[in-house]
């Protein structure tokens, strides 16, 4: 997976400008979670680049990045979760999912 890093409150704009062209994928991350290390370790075993319709993907360390982390979730008015996967198509969230219930799968629309 060829992860970009999410550090900038600013960086929400250029998710939805990209969202009008390809699908984004933002991964929330809490460092100190070994359910998000297991999530965040299942979802890159499972991806498939050729199956991924070339999604942008970004990471996002919430424990160092906490504020920006609040501000995708009242962008696109999602209850914040810890891990947790968003995928945003022409500005809005399409799909989240979190915990364990994080994983590629290439036959959800969105891909």
């Amino acid at each position: 997976m060829n992860w970009k890093k999410l550090e900038s409150e600013n960086q929400i704009n250029e998710i939805i400008i990209e969202s009008f062209s390809q699908t984004v994928l933002i991964f929330k991350h809490s460092t100190r979670c070994s359910i998000s290390d297991s999530a965040k370790n299942r979802l890159e075993r499972q991806w498939i680049e050729e199956k991924s319709n070339n999604a942008i993907i970004y990471y996002l360390d919430l424990i160092a990045f906490r504020s920006v982390s609040n501000a995708i979730s009242e962008k696109f008015d999602i209850e914040h979760q810890s891990p947790q996967v968003l995928v945003i198509k022409n500005e809005k969230c399409i799909y989240n999912a979190s915990h364990l219930n994080i994983a590629f799968n290439p036959i959800v629309p969105f891909f």
